[in-house]
């Protein structure tokens, strides 16, 4: 399978907040030029998105590219450790029913003062025992670069060595990189034969009295999101290193920005297509 295209629900979170479902979000997303969609455990509603996103998918004929769990586990409270790898396997019991291979996790977020080699170990162990169910269900996991606690390029490197499973991979998101003060394009080259999912993301850096939707780099630098294309990611550089060594997964589109975001999506997802 070549190299496919995808739309992130998290692209639409307003249209969520405002009462989308899931299935309403696949409809729309069969209206562009995505051939799959991303759906996050974030906005599953257990009871009514198992039989209705089923149908949308069938319907539609879109794939799930990726099913992408919120887990954070840097946290001292055992317990809720446990409530994290919960979701995690949560999300590959879905991404089993809706025919994903990939379910995207994360490391942990900073927060109460905490640094990332107090709370390794922690991240470590949940994301061992999440990678042994995920090895079970035939599910490959997906480490993504997010937050500033664990989003450098050698941080998610070192936790893929040290959990040590074929089913423990990168999603390669190439917008994060900026907002831990790194080059997306050295990052790429690091973490290239890990690759198992990407998402394509843009920034671009504002003044610090911007009047929008901004994150802060570690070093305090603002960046606003932008459509695919239109920031300072190399993105052409980036899907280039990934073809070198024949990277045919998903290319999932993830709008961060303050436009509209069923535009903002469509005109990212065009682009997109055009730069494969």
């Amino acid at each position: 399978m070549g190299a496919k295209i995808a739309l992130s629900a998290w692209s639409c979170h307003s249209y969520y907040n405002e009462g989308w479902t899931n299935a309403q979000f696949i409809e729309f997303a069969a209206t562009t030029d995505a051939q799959g969609v991303e759906l996050l455990s974030f906005y599953w509603n257990p009871e009514r998105d198992p039989e209705e996103v089923k149908d949308a998918l069938a319907r539609t004929g879109l794939k799930l590219a990726c099913f992408g769990a919120s887990n954070n586990f840097a946290d001292a409270d055992p317990e809720k450790r446990q409530a994290q790898l919960a979701d995690i396997k949560l999300s590959i019991d879905n991404a089993v029913l809706l025919g994903a291979g990939v379910v995207r996790v994360f490391a942990g977020d900073l927060r109460d003062g905490l640094v990332f080699d107090e709370v390794r170990s922690w991240i470590i162990d949940g994301l061992k025992e999440a990678s042994a169910y995920a090895e079970e269900q035939g599910i490959v996991l997906c480490l993504e670069n997010h937050g500033l606690l664990a989003g450098k390029a050698e941080q998610v490197a070192a936790i893929i060595q040290d959990v040590n499973s074929p089913n423990l991979r990168s999603t390669f998101d190439a917008g994060n990189f900026l907002l831990v003060d790194e080059d997306p394009s050295n990052a790429v080259q690091e973490l290239k034969s890990l690759v198992r999912h990407v998402h394509v993301k843009d920034f671009v850096q504002v003044e610090q009295d911007y009047n929008g939707s901004f994150y802060r780099s570690l070093s305090g630098q603002p960046y606003a999101g932008r459509v695919t294309g239109e920031g300072v990611v190399d993105l052409p550089f980036i899907i280039g290193q990934l073809k070198e060594i024949g990277y045919d997964g998903w290319y999932t589109v993830e709008y961060e920005g303050d436009e509209e975001q069923q535009a903002a999506s469509k005109r990212a997802l065009a682009t997109l297509e055009q730069l494969l």
